[in-house]
């Protein structure tokens, strides 16, 4: 069985274990490699600090999310596939490594930010609960029905 995850190794196991298959994905990889020029090694540390932030409640990262990936979509536009892909990778490493009700919350984090940075940058608020959304408007803002729930 696996475990849950407990601590800053497990976050760093996961983190680590994300990003080495986000860099080497097609559609992702690049953002990363060739338009952030992302350098692993000073970034695993600060998302280390991000997740163990969002998942144990402790005050770790103190950066701005939202304005990061702002530069960036600047350089290089964000849609909603970046996202989901980003999402898709992000679940099947959490499920590969851990399991357990901190692993569910991490996926559901996850699902959180990634549908909130992608509204943002597409013009819009960050909440999902803005309005009542089609199923068809779900999917094309990046929101993952199958976890948002039954939408008409």
């Amino acid at each position: 069985m696996t475990k849950d995850l407990e601590n800053r190794a497990d976050v760093a196991e996961l983190v680590t274990a994300f990003y080495r298959t986000a860099f080497r994905d097609p559609l992702i990889g690049p953002i990363f490699t060739e338009v952030a020029h992302m350098d692993l090694d000073h970034h695993l540390p600060i998302m280390c600090d991000f997740w163990e932030t969002v998942l144990f409640d402790v005050v770790l990262y103190r950066r701005n999310a939202l304005s990061l990936h702002a530069a960036l979509n600047a350089r290089h536009p964000l849609g909603p596939e970046h996202f989901r892909r980003w999402l898709a990778l992000w679940v099947e490493t959490v499920d590969a490594h851990f399991e357990g009700p901190v692993a569910e919350h991490a996926k559901v984090q996850a699902q959180r930010i990634a549908g909130s940075i992608s509204r943002r940058l597409g013009g819009t608020s960050g909440t999902a609960y803005d309005t009542i959304l089609t199923r068809e408007h779900a999917q094309r803002i990046g929101i993952d029905t199958t976890v948002a729930g039954q939408l008409p």
